[in-house]
């Protein structure tokens, strides 16, 4: 999930915002990990399943008005009242977490697609509502930097998925050229998508800005990485050094601090 790669980064970041921001965030952070662990912490497929069924329960009766129960729904219910948040993204990002009760491999890129669009994607359109830039351009190149980030950690952590009994390469891609060619796929695929967070940044305010200049580069840095090693992934996984990742803060608060544009104008990138 893209919580495991990034929810962590994303909390460093929101020190530099307003302290209601990042209470509300908070209380994003909360539902997205309480979601992930449901599924990936329940001890068995079914434990996970039913778990995952009483937690969309609570929140599809959140959204319909009802007073909810488990703590991070308590305080999530006012950040859904206060920014009139949809129940889709939530509800999708369950979804996600039970198809990974049931789908340990995906045959085309379609296929991987569907699901990146509920588990990567929702997060983004959650945190655009929250600084009040969601619309159809932005939203759409939201889902392109969710799902980019997304694949670039399936690419990065191919080993360790395996290891778990899962593989998220496209099957078709690894039966015409193996393992190493699935994953520079996956890693071009990564980069095209990641391009469309140029555009989302200038029409996102500055602490916004800085956080997805910083997932950019970071996505791009972790593909960087991937081909240092010959996308021999299967084997070993890369590592982002200390020293990069400082140029990547430098950078990312250089295009912060660059000017916005009217988020209604701009086209993905």
């Amino acid at each position: 999930m893209l919580a495991d790669g990034h929810y962590e980064n994303f909390s460093v970041a929101s020190k530099l915002l307003p302290a209601p921001l990042r209470t509300h965030l908070a209380r994003i952070y909360a539902y997205c990990r309480t979601t992930d662990d449901l599924g990936d912490e329940s001890g068995s497929v079914e434990a996970g399943r039913a778990r995952l069924a009483l937690w969309r329960d609570e929140v599809e009766q959140l959204f319909a008005g009802k007073p909810p129960i488990h703590p991070a729904l308590i305080a999530l219910a006012e950040t859904v009242v206060e920014f009139r948040m949809q129940s889709a993204p939530f509800l999708d990002l369950i979804a996600a977490n039970v198809q990974d009760q049931e789908v340990s491999a995906y045959e085309s890129w379609p296929d991987l697609l569907a699901y990146c669009r509920n588990s990567a994607a929702p997060v983004g359109r959650m945190v655009l509502t929250v600084f009040g830039i969601s619309n159809a351009t932005t939203e759409r190149l939201s889902d392109d930097v969710c799902v980019g980030l997304q694949l670039a950690n399936f690419a990065q952590d191919v080993a360790r998925d395996a290891a778990l009994g899962r593989t998220y390469l496209v099957q078709s891609d690894i039966r015409s050229g193996g393992k190493p060619h699935a994953t520079r796929v996956m890693v071009e695929r990564a980069r095209e998508l990641l391009a469309s967070g140029r555009a989302l940044e200038r029409v996102a305010p500055a602490g916004l800005r800085f956080q997805l200049a910083l997932y950019r580069l970071g996505g791009l840095a972790i593909c960087d990485a991937i081909a240092r090693i010959d996308y021999r992934t299967d084997v070993r996984r890369p590592t982002v050094t200390r020293a990069t990742k400082a140029g990547l803060l430098v950078r990312a608060v250089a295009l912060s601090l660059q000017p916005t544009r009217d988020a209604q104008r701009v086209e993905p990138a």
